[in-house]
């Protein structure tokens, strides 16, 4: 009796949290935990979010891809794929699940300090972006994408501006300024069931910033990022 009372009121706190960052009532509440719970975690497939994080990276992407094609009437195929990826890129999905404060409800390994600034955040959004296609359906869902993240977080116009490709904008800043530029592969290994690349940029010979991923691309590009903000570009 006293365990049953303890997870309904488990439940409700786990309810609460689920409204007050995303605005959502669950339906499902196993939908909600499992595309809040990261790998490092739960091992198994049905017990962890990359599932639903696969499923919410195909619906978020439609959603924008609507969105896009009825905001830009005139507009050819290339631009509407170049801005849908700069909506979707991993650095702006993590930026926007920790301003809508889903690092403080994600289950995760907090001893592993890679963790904690990682971009599993980002994925966790895309996960919950699958949890509420199963729980609520594709036009709810459709409706929530806009409202708690296009309209809040991904400012079209600012964004037709920016270069989203960083490592191609470091190569040619190098270019233009005869500097050598170099992307070294430091370290690649295994942490828990996931492999970690850490990625260098070196400017003359010289390691000038690091970054890591799970990916060499995702890695590339936070070193990059973080060579650009060095170099004051």
């Amino acid at each position: 009796m006293l365990g049953r009372l303890l997870k309904s009121k488990k439940a409700i706190h786990f309810e609460t949290q689920i409204q007050n960052v995303l605005g959502v009532k669950p339906g499902r509440y196993s939908l909600y935990y499992t595309a809040l719970s990261h790998r490092s975690i739960k091992e198994g497939a049905s017990e962890n979010n990359e599932r639903l994080e696969y499923l919410g990276d195909a619906v978020l992407s439609a959603i924008i891809a609507d969105y896009l094609f009825k905001r830009y009437p005139y507009k050819g195929e290339g631009f509407l794929t170049e801005m849908r990826s700069k909506m979707v890129n991993r650095q702006q999905l993590n930026d926007i699940a920790l301003k809508m404060g889903l690092k403080r409800i994600t289950i995760y390994n907090k001893f592993d300090t890679f963790l904690k600034t990682s971009q599993i955040f980002g994925n966790t959004l895309e996960a919950l972006v699958g949890a509420v296609y199963l729980d609520k359906g594709y036009k709810r869902t459709q409706q929530w994408v806009l409202q708690r993240i296009i309209i809040p977080h991904l400012f079209v116009d600012d964004l037709e501006l920016i270069d989203i490709n960083l490592k191609n904008r470091l190569i040619g800043w190098a270019s233009k300024n005869s500097k050598l530029l170099e992307f070294e592969t430091l370290n690649e290994k295994m942490e828990g069931s996931r492999r970690i690349f850490t990625i260098a940029v070196k400017l003359d010979g010289k390691i000038l910033s690091e970054g890591k991923g799970f990916n060499k691309k995702d890695a590339s590009q936070i070193a990059a990022q973080a060579a650009i903000e060095l170099l004051g570009l």
